[in-house]
């Protein structure tokens, strides 16, 4: 049994090890070992998007739409793989400017508005209680549940119950209470909530696999595998429908328009733009988010529909709600440890999202509502007050308090007239209103304040009137006439009819309306007027985003202040400990003592943008120029500081590929410096060789004419055999010179290569015959084995003779006198022709087989019991087949001989039968 102490314990046990890990996560990064500076990390902290809605509501859109569920997880899939510079450039605009929430990024970028900063908060609070509404229901709902467990019975209607009763309003409580804990230990918003990301990434570990556990249970569990249930779904006509493309009555449009709102809704929910933007820290993050969130999304949405269509086929005719199917198909099956996992699932989701939501929204209303109000209103008594964190970390936590209750309260009154996703769809088409100012803001250069305004207000009323307020009706809070009358009795104004539009779906409905509304609004005003000078200001910062743009803000300011009146402005609301280290570490970073610091531009900007950290940058504004005596300038004076910024980053880039030419033509000489010496050292070593190899034939012919020179009187014959040996010592000291040439030229790349088709068993037969004077002097035997009609070959006939005849010497050189024996054999492989000259010296030791290759080996070094070596010829011979995409090669062992191989490829396409038929 899963009684309530159990499912309690369990319940608070996994939110101390939620606990746990978010301190955790903050004490590592106290150390200074981040463990979020992680792209991994990064992206599962991203996966706060799959909310209750994920885990439990798209089975149960499954369940009545089939593969409609599908559309909320395109959106940001494409997102990520096609607009992840949108996400870069927000990061970018973000860290440059200290900004805390989306209402401040607004706000920023439209003059530093209070008015614009509130209206966005408005939206996001009124717009997001919805979703914060769908936990509640889920965590309670799946309460219930577990609550009656073994038995399947579904949680009665909150709106039955008194408040003291519900337990949808304590769960309520201990969610505020969990996210305060959380997330306001520390003022300045800009300070990452390393631990809480650290949560948030485990959580979304923890949903992922509980919901593929269940998924697999499910497929593979009560039934064998997909195949299985798609074919009971087929007996089932009712349930066909289900797996058919686009499912009928939501069509094309509902798909595009729920692709719109959920890629819009990834970018521009507080919590999404709190974990993907203000959490960042790093943005070449981005690059593995890109693949690893979709990849999580494709993941967690596997079993979605083989879940669906489980509980539709094992509760057929039962009165089951398919919000619950992952959860009441454990239960059915009495798997009591796998349906308390996917409560703690289920628990993690919706904890994840109202922690990182009510965050967001907290600062969003400390810094853009309250902040403004009391500035405004009670200014001489905050003046009085030497240190403000307390009060506005206390402001953020009763908002905490309040959003949660809010979205209680909308449970209570709405929220069970709608299944899980409809209910996360209404939240969607608010955020998505912030899209036109945004994106618009980061691309036009033309967009006002004013035209952000009117966008937003027009957009957020439509989106009111024809979602919003229709969800009250159909929870029997509105007259239920309204929606089939419309307003004041007219049809034209029916909600979800609104000007006689029909044939959509209230999603796409909503969308067309309030997009029109806010897009039409948002350019028509923002056209009625220039932009003013601060809002110039602001566009240049954002639309530059990606540009070196320096320090623009600096450079428009002008005016006098103190540098004691700004660190005792920022202390009363950082603290002073925090801001003489802050102002420490900036006359550090310009080169002086922070009692030397000059209250210029650069300081004014500096204390502005730690107080936006931490109240807004529109409150921050308004706290400098309280005092810092700033003179105002004109727009023709802020385009012309623009338009020398502009020129300066001209100069920038300009200098900047100058440089990287000159570095290009350095790392260039460099290469040709490092081949310059590579050749002298090429010089230098066939000097050496040269030397070595030429002071044996000239000691020889020497010692040969001194002997004719010195005995007039020596016999015909001798004579004769002398003069042999003189010929035979300056052919072979002309064969060292035209060597030592011809790999000079080689080496160099000077050679001259002729290639043309030939065939090599008439160059190895000529070969042979050139050296049959050597063999016959040497006592030695030659046997051949050369087939005929081998295919052609693609090289140079001179070349390879040099390559034969270097082979043959070298075999004859080594050769035992009078019982010499050489075997040259000519065969073709699948890859080419392959020449092999197999004697039977003294053969060659292993270590030593490839070090006769290497250019001027000495002679010897190499060769066993040999008293010369090799000389030039067979670095020569292997550069040449190798040029000719061939290999050279020797095989041997002491005692046994050696047999020298080198291949060459085919100069077309050998034919298989003249392969085939020669030897192997």
């Amino acid at each position: 049994m899963l009684e309530a102490p159990v499912v309690v314990t369990v319940a608070l046990v996994y939110l101390g090890l939620l606990f746990a890990v978010a301190w955790w996560g903050d004490k590592r990064a106290d150390q200074g070992r981040s463990i979020i500076a992680n792209p991994t990390i990064y992206a599962l902290s991203m996966a706060v998007y799959c909310t209750t809605w994920t885990f439990y509501g798209s089975v149960g859109r499954a369940a009545v739409s089939g593969i409609g569920f599908l559309p909320v997880y395109l959106g940001p899939t494409l997102v990520m793989a096609l607009g992840w510079f949108l996400l870069l450039k927000m990061i970018r605009i973000v860290k440059a400017n200290r900004i805390t929430s989306i209402a401040d990024f607004i706000s920023s970028r439209y003059g530093k508005s209070h008015r614009l900063g509130g209206l966005v908060t408005i939206i996001a609070v009124l717009g997001i209680i919805p979703y914060i509404a769908l936990q509640l229901k889920a965590v309670s709902g799946t309460v219930s549940l577990l609550l009656s467990y073994p038995d399947i019975v579904m949680p009665d209607r909150s709106a039955t119950m008194s408040v003291a009763a519900d337990m949808s309003f304590y769960i309520a409580l201990i969610l505020a209470a969990f996210t305060i804990v959380f997330g306001t230990r520390h003022l300045d918003a800009t300070e990452r909530h390393e631990g809480m990301v650290a949560a948030i990434a485990f959580e979304s570990s923890v949903k992922l696999v509980a919901f593929v556990t269940v998924g697999v249970f499910v497929t593979y569990g009560m039934y064998d595998g997909f195949g299985d249930i798609f074919e009971h779904i087929a007996t089932h006509p009712e349930l066909r429908r289900l797996v058919t493309a686009i499912p009928s009555g939501q069509g094309y449009t509902g798909w595009f328009s729920l692709i719109i709102l959920s890629g819009l809704a990834v970018l521009f929910l507080p919590r999404q733009f709190q974990v993907a933007v203000v959490e960042n820290v790093n943005e070449a993050h981005l690059k593995r988010a890109a693949w690893l969130f979709p990849l999580y999304l494709l993941l967690i949405n596997v079993f979605v529909l083989p879940i669906a269509l489980g509980g539709l086929l094992h509760f057929s005719g039962q009165a089951v709600d398919a919000d619950t199917f992952v959860l009441t198909l454990p239960m059915s099956q009495r798997q009591q440890g796998l349906t308390l996992l996917v409560f703690i699932g289920g628990l993690s989701a919706g904890t994840g999202m109202v922690i990182v939501e009510t965050i967001a929204l907290s600062t969003m209303v400390c810094n853009d509502l309250v902040m403004p109000l009391l500035l405004r209103r009670k200014a001489a008594a905050l003046e009085e007050r030497k240190d403000l964190s307390g009060l506005l970390l206390a402001i953020r936590r009763g908002a905490i308090v309040v959003i949660l209750l809010l979205g209680y309260l909308y449970f209570r009154l709405a929220g069970e007239a709608y299944a899980l996703v409809a209910i996360g769809l209404i939240s969607f088409s608010a955020v998505a209103q912030f899209a036109p100012a945004i994106i618009g803001g980061m691309y036009w250069r033309g967009g006002t304040r004013a035209g952000a305004l009117a966008g937003l207000s027009a957009g957020f009323l439509v989106w009111g009137y024809t979602l919003l307020l229709p969800s009250f009706a159909k929870s029997g809070w509105l007259p239920a006439d309204f929606l089939t009358q419309g307003l004041f009795g007219s049809e034209l104004l029916r909600p979800q009819q609104l000007f006689g539009l029909t044939g959509m779906d209230e999603i796409s409905h909503c969308l067309f309306w309030s997009f029109l509304a806010n897009i039409g609004a948002y350019l028509g005003v923002s056209l009625l007027r220039p932009p003013l000078a601060a809002e110039a200001t602001q566009a240049t910062l954002f639309v530059d985003a990606l540009k070196e743009t320096g320090p623009v803000g600096a450079a428009l300011w002008r005016g006098r202040a103190q540098v004691s009146d700004l660190r005792e402005l920022v202390g009363r609301f950082l603290g002073p400990t925090r801001t003489e280290a802050a102002f420490a570490a900036f006359a550090r970073r310009r080169g002086g003592k922070g009692a030397a610091l000059e209250a210029d531009a650069q300081l004014v900007q500096f204390a502005e943008s730690l107080l936006a950290g931490a109240i807004g940058s529109a409150s921050a504004r308004v706290m400098v120029a309280s005092v810092a005596k700033e003179e105002p300038l004109s727009l023709e004076e802020v385009m012309h500081i623009l338009d020398e910024a502009s020129q300066l980053r001209t100069y920038s880039r300009e200098l900047e590929r100058k440089s990287r030419e000159l570095t290009a033509a350095t790392r260039e000489l460099q290469d040709a410096n490092a081949r310059l010496q590579e050749l002298d050292k090429v010089k230098d070593d066939i000097m050496s060789s040269v030397t070595h190899e030429l002071r044996t034939p000239l000691t020889s012919i020497r010692a040969f004419s001194e002997l004719l020179r010195d005995d007039p009187k020596m016999h015909l014959a001798d004579r004769e055999r002398f003069l042999g040996l003189i010929v035979s010592e300056t052919e072979r000291l002309t064969r060292l010179i035209n060597q030592t040439l011809d790999l000079a030229k080689i080496e160099s790349g000077r050679a001259d290569w002729n290639g043309c088709e030939l065939d090599l068993k008439e160059v190895v037969e000529q070969s042979v015959a050139a050296t049959s004077q050597l063999f016959r002097e040497k006592g030695a035997h030659v046997e051949l084995d050369l087939p005929d009609n081998l295919p052609l070959i693609l090289a140079d006939r001179d070349r390879l003779v040099q390559v034969m005849l270097n082979l043959l010497s070298n075999a004859v050189k080594f050769l035992p006198p009078g019982s010499g024996r050489v075997h040259v054999v000519l065969r073709a492989l699948a890859e080419g022709l392959e020449v092999s000259v197999a004697d039977n010296g003294p053969g060659i030791r292993a270590e030593d087989q490839e070090l006769i290759f290497e250019k001027f080996r000495q002679v010897g070094d190499t060769m066993t019991a040999k008293p010369s070596g090799t000389g030039l010829g067979l670095p020569i011979s292997r550069r040449i087949v190798e040029h000719f995409g061939g290999r050279l090669w020797v095989e041997s062992a002491p005692g046994e001989g050696a047999t020298f191989r080198f291949t060459l490829p085919y100069a077309g396409p050998a034919e298989p039968a003249a392969v085939a038929g020669n030897p192997a």
